[in-house]
């Protein structure tokens, strides 16, 4: 079991219990998936971008990233359906707590003038968006061998019903958020 598995269920559970004031531990909110991509909008012109950023997101998620395909033709952007645009992993279990653990203690960190991420980022439904600028924030990809840096999209998806328990479940977890909100 991951160190942030174990942690949720000892430490965080009963936090979140005398924070929303339950005490059914199946009400609760929990971290459902992760799902994490990259849109590669050279990839039109280069297929060795898309396939080293798949290779840098398999790197850092520890799962085969899948390459995602145009779904609209769109003539100002030379991209034609069916196309090769982006690549995505979605991480369930064991891997997502692992994810979470690296990109909470080691990534966002490293980010450049890191004042914390934005509580902006939910959606209405308790799940969260963030973004990062670049992939070298991840130790686990060397900066030697990176041609392009490529940002990427993170969405943390939750059980929770609203977005107080959302910030609420994420916030136990150590999520750095900005104080201006």
């Amino acid at each position: 079991m991951t160190r942030l598995m174990e942690e949720y269920r000892g430490r965080i559970v009963g936090e979140l219990q005398a924070t929303l004031g339950r005490t059914n531990i199946h009400s609760l909110p929990r971290l459902d998936k992760i799902v994490v991509s990259m849109g590669v909008g050279k990839a039109v012109e280069d297929r060795k971008k898309l396939d080293q950023a798949a290779e840098h997101l398999t790197q850092l998620s520890g799962q085969k990233a899948q390459i995602c395909r145009a779904k609209k033709s769109v003539s100002g952007f030379r991209l034609r359906e069916g196309q090769p645009i982006g690549c995505r992993v979605t991480l369930r279990g064991r891997r997502m707590y692992d994810f979470l653990d690296r990109l909470i203690t080691l990534a966002l960190p490293r980010v450049r003038d890191f004042r914390g991420v934005s509580a902006k980022g939910f959606d209405g439904h308790g799940n969260y968006n963030c973004g990062l600028s670049e992939q070298v924030v991840f130790p686990e990809i060397d900066p030697e061998t990176v041609t392009a840096v490529q940002g990427m999209n993170i969405t943390i998806v939750t059980t929770a019903k609203s977005d107080e328990e959302g910030r609420a479940l994420l916030k136990a977890f150590g999520m750095p958020f900005r104080a201006d909100g």
